[in-house]
């Protein structure tokens, strides 16, 4: 009985194994980063980036800069654990030249990464940025959405990144990646400018989802609020996973995180804060799909290596490339997010 047990075990062990490798089952892994500040070395015209050259106040020399380079690479190598995650979305870039010394001067050069990068009005000089794997992503187009601000014309911020492209299953993945306004002035004083944001947001979504007959939606970045606050939770309609899922609507991933103590991926004194997120359209919860979203692996990533103690407030924070005008060569003052996608691609003949 116990031979013939452990023969059927066997078997059975044997057809997963075979149906997996015949239909191409995988995990997609997504990842959200905001890099904190990062610049060249080159001063710009345009832009109020001095501090980050090397006579600046920061002295940001170029050993510093390709120090921040390979630390970030890094981080999304250990996020990435067996794979280095296919898709991520990048807030704090500067330009041009940082994606591609970050994809072809890094660390992660051999992870043939490509890029998209938005070009915004930010006067820190601060884009939105997405990285992706060819083989996983195939770029289709982009697209970068401003936010305007009617009773303030001057006032600017960072654009919404919109990115499409063909995944292995041979569905279309809209990617948006986001960096709202943020608190400076006051969390309350600064809330409508992120519900200004999120607004632009839910209209870009709800028209692609009366556009695309089978739409698949991931929204990642740095909201600068908490899933329950009113930019998310109202303004963009991104609610907490539920037993009851439909699938034109929004839901946040990250929700779980909220009323967790010493917990988030930014820390401002004592107080932990949600600000990096994931969010997805429900029709990416049916598990018969060929891809689908597997909710409960939205993580914040965390190592030793990325924290350092906090000896003011206790406990650890996040190990920064600056403290003050001091240069600790640490990785970012945010800790990374991620969720893993399920992908059953077809047998080619």
């Amino acid at each position: 009985m116990y031979a013939m047990r452990k023969r059927i075990i066997y078997l059975f062990c044997l057809n997963v194994i075979f149906i997996n490798l015949s239909f191409g089952q995988n995990t997609l892994r997504i990842m959200s980063y905001n890099v904190e500040n990062l610049f060249d070395t080159e001063k710009s015209s345009r832009k109020n980036d001095g501090d980050f050259t090397p006579d600046g106040k920061l002295h940001w020399t170029p050993g510093r800069y390709y120090n921040k380079l390979n630390n970030l690479a890094k981080v999304i190598t250990s996020a990435g654990e067996w794979n280095n995650p296919a898709i991520i979305g990048l807030c704090e870039v500067e330009n041009e030249r940082c994606m591609t010394d970050l994809t072809k001067h890094s660390l992660l050069k051999a992870q043939d990464y490509r890029y998209v990068i938005t070009h915004c009005a930010d006067r820190r000089g601060i884009n939105v940025a997405l990285m992706y794997q060819r083989d996983k992503f195939k770029y289709l187009g982009h697209q970068s959405y401003k936010i305007k601000f009617p009773e303030e014309p001057h006032k600017v911020t960072r654009d919404i990144l919109h990115v499409s492209g063909l995944i292995q299953t041979g569905d279309t993945l809209d990617v948006f990646v986001c960096h709202f306004p943020s608190r400076r002035g006051g969390e309350q004083e600064s809330e409508p400018d992120r519900i200004r944001a999120a607004s632009v947001l839910k209209s870009k979504t709800d028209s692609l989802m009366n556009v695309r007959k089978n739409f698949n939606i991931v929204i990642m970045g740095d909201f600068n609020d908490e899933p329950d606050n009113n930019s998310l939770s109202r303004a963009l309609q991104a609610m907490p996973v539920e037993k009851n899922i439909e699938p034109g609507a929004l839901y946040n991933l990250f929700y779980k995180y909220v009323k967790q103590n010493n917990v988030g991926t930014y820390k401002y004194g004592r107080q932990w804060n949600v600000l990096d997120q994931m969010i997805v359209s429900g029709n990416l919860f049916n598990r018969s799909k060929s891809f689908h979203v597997l909710p409960e692996t939205a993580t914040i990533f965390q190592r030793d290596f990325m924290m350092e103690k906090d000896s003011s407030n206790g406990g650890k924070k996040p190990f920064k490339t600056y403290t003050g005008m001091k240069h600790t060569g640490g990785y970012s003052d945010h800790l990374p997010v991620f969720v893993d996608f399920s992908i059953i691609s077809q047998p080619e003949n």
